[in-house]
C-alpha cells in the first residue's frame, strides 16, 4: 500500500533535511539536499524536495501500518512547518 502528500512550500530542502535529521536519531534515514529515506519498522517513508514542493511517500504492507507512517511523517513536518502553515493531506493510491 502506498500514499502520497505534496506540501507547497518555499523552503522544501530545508524541511527535508530537518525531518529527515530529526527522524534519524531513532529510525534509519538517509538523505541528500533533495531526497531522503526513512525506514520505519512499519514500512517506509520517501520525501523529494523540488522547486516550491515537499513531496512525501508513504508505503507499508497493511493499512494500519501504512497509517502509522502517515501519522508520523506528517505530524512532525506540520509541526515543524507550524509558522508556515504547513499541512499534510494523504491520498492512498493504492487500496
Amino acid at each position: 500500500m502506498e500514499s502520497i502528500a505534496t506540501v507547497a512550500t518555499d523552503r522544501p530542502e530545508r524541511y527535508l533535511k530537518q525531518l529527515c535529521a530529526h527522524l534519524g536519531r531513532k529510525i534509519k534515514a538517509d538523505y541528500t539536499d533533495t531526497e531522503g529515506t526513512l525506514t520505519f519498522d512499519a514500512g517506509l517513508g520517501q520525501v523529494t524536495a523540488t522547486p516550491g514542493m515537499l513531496t512525501l511517500r508513504a508505503s507499508a504492507d497493511n493499512p494500519e501500518n501504512l497509517a502509522v507512517v502517515e501519522d508520523v511523517l506528517g505530524r512532525h513536518l506540520e509541526g515543524f512547518g507550524q509558522r508556515d502553515g504547513l499541512q499534510v493531506v494523504w491520498e492512498r493510491t493504492t487500496a
